[in-house]
């Protein structure tokens, strides 16, 4: 897997501290609303002083068949999602991650599930295409993401006025090697759509265990209640720091995590076990 990145600022560049928010929805096969609800919660974001948004996986759809997310895909660079979030990013002046929305992929039956950053001039910064694809059955309940999603094939992290992001998607949560990938990043942004199953199981545990061993914060956005398609997503999202603590969380329903990223956090964290640079593989 090759790594895209943007440059890096200089350390005189970067900021100190930055707010950041995870936007936790419940979200229904219908886009218009589903972006109504997603611009409302972006705005209490905003109004409590976030500077950076994320969304979760499939905020624009989550349709009643797997293949209604296939109805709405859009081109790369074009179409009314891609429209919403730089608008939204433009008018709140905001660093905006779209956690996940379809785009057409090389395949007529499939998307690419994506990730898009938008900086706060509305500018496209990043796009992530989920790699890892989810499978799972047990007893009546079973997924094959493979079916209608196309694998992307990079590794993508961004650079930020307060430091660098890595971008993953749901189910790469579950592959520590990808995060090694991005070397050394301040932020991990993980929206989702984890099963009540599975996230009831290793949401928390997962998340933790990645903010500890690449000592950087972890903002998971979750999808988190019962869907109209009647599948259960299990929530939580959460703002994790360096050392594993939890800053926030919402265990269900839509609504806003917030909190702070600190520079010094993270300074003190890898000078008091430099664990990063003590690594030899």
């Amino acid at each position: 897997m090759n790594l895209t990145t943007g440059a890096l600022p200089g350390d005189s560049q970067k900021v100190a501290r930055l707010r950041v928010a995870a936007v936790q929805m419940v979200s229904t096969p219908r886009v218009d609303e589903n972006l109504r609800v997603a611009a409302g919660l972006i705005a209490d974001a905003v109004a409590q002083g976030a500077e950076l948004v994320a969304l979760p996986e499939y905020f624009p759809i989550m349709g009643m068949t797997d293949g209604d997310k296939v109805a709405v895909r859009e081109s790369d660079g074009r179409g009314p999602i891609q429209d919403f979030l730089s608008a939204t990013a433009l008018a709140h002046r905001i660093w905006l991650i779209g956690g996940s929305l379809p785009l057409w992929s090389r395949h007529a039956d499939k998307v690419l599930n994506s990730s898009l950053a938008y900086n706060p001039q509305g500018e496209r910064a990043a796009r992530y295409d989920k790699i890892h694809l989810f499978g799972f059955r047990q007893g009546s309940e079973s997924y094959d993401e493979s079916a209608t999603i196309e694998a992307g094939r990079q590794v993508v992290a961004f650079a930020t006025p307060f430091g660098r992001i890595g971008l993953s998607i749901c189910y790469d949560l579950r592959f520590p090697e990808l995060y090694r990938a991005f070397g050394v990043t301040d932020l991990l942004v993980i929206p989702a759509a984890f099963t009540e199953t599975t996230g009831r199981a290793h949401w928390e545990i997962l998340l933790r265990a990645r903010a500890i061993e690449n000592q950087c914060y972890v903002l998971a956005v979750a999808q988190g209640g019962q869907h109209e398609n009647g599948r259960e997503t299990h929530g939580n999202s959460m703002l994790v720091d360096p050392w594993g603590n939890i800053i926030d969380r919402k265990l269900k329903g839509p609504g806003i995590v917030i909190g702070d990223l600190e520079r010094g956090r993270l300074d003190e964290v890898r000078d008091s076990l430099p664990a990063l640079a003590h690594r030899v593989m």
